[in-house]
């Protein structure tokens, strides 16, 4: 069984969440806490709304998906793929399985939950889909930009590539979202004709591909992953962690008002 903390030099697997492995990226110092000392980063409240969305959006394109037919959205993107059936499907979505994947030159458990797989209709290749919600003005079609929270939606789906690659399955370099944005400028949020209790906010939704380059990346953080489990003493911090620099004050704060007291 997979250890919740990681031990140096350990001989049973030890499992890695996809969420873990972008902690890592943004913070190499917070992620040696949270496997090594067990000290997690502050939580913070779930994103019910967007969690209820994914649900919605997963039931609606099963209804497809038992047809063996593209969403009518998936027309109009032009895609050529239907929502693929899969004796597995229901593991891989699942946060606490999802599809997994055993390193042998790690001896991580890597694990993410996919929101949906699709199969093209000429190669067969797996499609990899990501289901995204937010309430912006703008409309999304793209998430290109470099940095921030659009490199970590990207490394998402990678990851979820890889995954299920190294299962041995053929995968499609092109993966998509299915972003749902909120109509922030309805004039009223109740039902009408008048429903006692009832809202109702429409969304906008876009499907829109992400290319993958190459997967090769996520071998090389496992590696750099291990190195940093196996390090003695945590990394350096990162300048721009938000929580390292909160630690950092809030410790500093407490020393200055003990010498104080103490003076």
């Amino acid at each position: 069984m997979p250890a919740r903390l990681y031990r140096p030099n350990q001989k049973t697997p030890f499992r890695l969440s996809r969420s873990k492995l972008e902690l890592f990226v943004g913070c190499p110092c917070c992620f040696w806490l949270d496997r090594i000392k067990g000290i997690a980063r502050p939580s913070f409240p779930s994103f019910l709304i967007n969690s209820a969305i994914d649900q919605i959006l997963k039931r609606e394109f099963d209804v497809y998906r038992e047809q063996q037919q593209p969403h009518p959205w998936m027309k109009q993107a032009k895609i050529a793929a239907a929502p693929l059936q899969h004796a597995d499907l229901d593991s891989w979505r699942h946060v606490f399985t999802g599809v997994k994947y055993h390193d042998p030159q790690t001896n991580f458990e890597i694990f993410g939950g996919v929101d949906d797989v699709w199969q093209d209709d000429k190669t067969k290749e797996l499609i990899v889909v990501d289901y995204k919600a937010t309430a912006k003005d703008a409309d999304i079609k793209a998430l290109d930009k470099p940095g921030g929270w659009h490199d970590s939606y990207r490394r998402q789906l990678e990851i979820y590539q890889w995954l299920l690659s190294k299962n041995n399955y053929s995968v499609s370099p092109t993966a998509y979202f299915v972003y749902a944005n909120g109509n922030t400028d309805q004039e009223v949020f109740s039902k009408k004709p008048f429903k006692d209790k009832q809202g109702n906010l429409g969304f906008r939704v876009e499907i829109f591909p992400h290319h993958s380059k190459g997967l090769d990346w996520v071998d090389k953080l496992l590696t750099q992953i291990k190195e940093c489990l196996e390090s003695p003493q945590p990394p350096a911090r990162n300048p721009k962690c938000e929580h390292c620099l909160y630690a950092r004050a809030r410790v500093g704060l407490a020393v200055e008002h003990l010498k104080k007291a103490s003076a």
